[in-house]
C-alpha cells in the first residue's frame, strides 16, 4: 500500500484515478491544481504524484519545475497523466523532469505497470511486497 497524490482539475478524471488506485489498495490524496498539490506534498508525504498537465492556477509544467527545484521534493517520482498524446509529446514531457507518462483516457493496466515501475525504482532493487500491485 502506497500513498499517492493525484493532481487533476477534472473531477471525473480524478474520481476514475482514485477508484483505480483504491482498488489496488493505495491511499489517495487529491488536489485540483498544481498549487494545491505543492501544499499537499509537505503535509501528506506521498510516495508518488500523478500530475495532470493542463490545470488552472498552476499547470503541471510549472508544478514539476517547482518540485525539481526543491531539494526535499526533487526525488519524488512524478507521473504525467495527460491528454497530450501527439507525436513528440511524451519525449517533451519526460524532458521536463517527469519520471513517466500516461495518456488519457487511462488504461488501467498501463497505470498499474507505471506505478509498479516507479515505486519499485524508488524502493531499490529488492522492491517492496506492496509494490507488486496485486500481480498486474
Amino acid at each position: 500500500m502506497s500513498k499517492i497524490l493525484i493532481a487533476e482539475d477534472n473531477a471525473v478524471n480524478r474520481e476514475l484515478l482514485r477508484e483505480l488506485l483504491e482498488m489496488d489498495d493505495h491511499i489517495v490524496v487529491e488536489a485540483c491544481n498544481g498549487e494545491e498539490a505543492l501544499r499537499f506534498l509537505d503535509d501528506s508525504k506521498p510516495e508518488i504524484l500523478l500530475l495532470d498537465l493542463g490545470m488552472p492556477v498552476m499547470d503541471g509544467y510549472v508544478t514539476i519545475r517547482k518540485i525539481r527545484e526543491n531539494p526535499s521534493l526533487a526525488g519524488l517520482p512524478v507521473l504525467a497523466v495527460t491528454a497530450y498524446a501527439m507525436q513528440g509529446d511524451k519525449e517533451r514531457i519526460l524532458g521536463c523532469g517527469f519520471n513517466g507518462y500516461l495518456s488519457k483516457p487511462i488504461e488501467p493496466k498501463l497505470l498499474y505497470q507505471e506505478l509498479n515501475r516507479l515505486l519499485s525504482a524508488k524502493t531499490g532493487p529488492k522492491g517492496r511486497a506492496d509494490a507488486a500491485h496485486n500481480g498486474r
